[in-house]
């Protein structure tokens, strides 16, 4: 990890996410190049701070080096050389991850290069003889995946899509206030405050596991504090990376609308259902609906509803609900 990174891990304004260095435009790959991600650079820059890792490059490959690749040996995955057979790293990446783990458990989520042997998160090739099937896994990103299952992770590649682009965002920033409650001392009362603020965003990506968890917490007290956060931060990360649909979203909008019913005008009333059906039939992006609901809100306040995060999503800066 650069040595300048290093002393930002607990910066308080951005949140620490760690990412594959060529993806920021260090020369480290294999061909002495980088693949700058301008999105990323240009855009997500502006609210995560980086922390930048080279596998390859930290378990002493130089730059530049022979590509490596992921070959299938029997039963088991190696990485290696793809001139030199007995090249073979793969231990050396898994523990270079390991030696990692001081510094990941810090971050709020970790952007990792596709197609990379040692990076990648999915559809790497994996080598059986000389045929290539996309089923493979990068070895470190095997490692971090395995002691992290919680931890928002995704590749450069699957940012240019707008639903999982936001899916992924989302999911940093709820970890990142997770991570922040769990800091200070067990209270049932600070979890149930953090399920109520982030109930409607559950409910917008699965409505029968949003009951679910809600119906498990009400009960929770009678569990240890260790097994109560266990539980329900992996249901709730579990539920989050399903990926919200437009169906589910109409459904949270309607039950928002709901609170309104004996304060607006019958006319604001037609006006916002109009507004629902229009977005429900893709015609218009998803902030206009939460925009005017903000605004009837403001009118007739409602603290549990404007305490909720999908009424106040992540900066606006970052466009996100405009395009879904």
């Amino acid at each position: 990890m650069d040595n300048l990174k290093i002393e930002k891990l607990g910066a308080e304004h951005k949140i620490s996410i760690g990412i594959s260095s060529c993806l920021l435009g260090h020369k480290v790959r294999f061909d002495s190049g980088h693949k700058q991600n301008s999105y990323i650079n240009n855009t997500l820059s502006e609210y995560f701070d980086f922390v930048p890792f080279c596998p390859e490059v930290d378990i002493g490959l130089g730059i530049p080096r022979e590509a490596i690749r992921l070959v299938l040996i029997g039963e088991k995955v190696h990485c290696v050389g793809s001139k030199t057979a007995d090249l073979d790293v793969t231990q050396q990446l898994k523990n270079s991850a390991k030696q990692q783990f001081q510094w990941q458990k810090n971050l709020s989520g970790y952007i990792l290069k596709k197609d990379s042997p040692s990076c990648g998160m999915e559809r790497v090739r994996l080598y059986k003889g000389n045929m290539p099937d996309r089923i493979g896994v990068g070895i470190y990103a095997q490692t971090l995946m395995d002691k992290f299952p919680n931890l928002p992770v995704e590749e450069e590649g699957r940012l240019g899509d707008a639903v999982l682009r936001e899916n992924f965002i989302q999911r940093v920033f709820i970890y990142a206030r997770w991570q922040k409650m769990v800091a200070q001392p067990f209270s049932m009362q600070a979890l149930t405050q953090f399920h109520a603020q982030h109930k409607y965003i559950y409910m917008s990506h699965n409505q029968n596991l949003a009951k679910e968890l809600g119906r498990w917490l009400a009960d929770a007290h009678k569990l240890e504090s260790d097994e109560v956060l266990e539980h329900y931060l992996s249901a709730m990360m579990v539920m989050l990376k399903t990926r919200a649909s437009r169906k589910n979203h109409v459904n949270t909008l309607q039950h928002l609308q709901g609170y309104l019913k004996n304060f607006i005008s019958a006319d604001d009333k037609a006006e916002l259902v109009e507004i629902i059906t229009q977005y429900s039939d893709g015609l218009l992006p998803l902030i206009v609906p939460i925009t005017l609901l903000r605004h009837h809100f403001r009118r007739f306040p409602n603290e549990y509803i404007m305490d909720s995060y999908y009424m106040k999503p992540h900066p606006k800066e970052l466009m996100l609900l405009n395009s879904l």
